[in-house]
């Protein structure tokens, strides 16, 4: 099967090979090259996206347990009483 490389180096997975490896959009593809030389296409499994290491942002991101209204903390950050 063939396909044509785009000026942006994309190309399309034939939708042969795209339904025998069960791939969809979104789906995490991980691309190897083997010991003779060749590209080998493996799909990221969803166990495999959760070991990944959180970055630093990542791993503090969340939400506030206390319930703000804006005047309240705005008067806070203003130091007004």
């Amino acid at each position: 099967m063939a396909t044509r490389l785009t000026s942006k180096g994309q190309v399309t997975i034939p939708k042969q090979i795209r339904d025998m490896m069960q791939l969809e959009p979104g789906c995490e593809i991980e691309f190897q090259v083997n010991d003779q030389g060749e590209i080998v296409l493996h799909k990221v499994e969803p166990a495999a996206r959760r070991t990944r290491k959180k970055d630093r942002f990542e791993a503090v991101r969340g939400k506030a347990d206390i319930k703000w209204h804006t005047h309240e903390l705005m008067a806070l950050l203003r130091g007004e009483d």
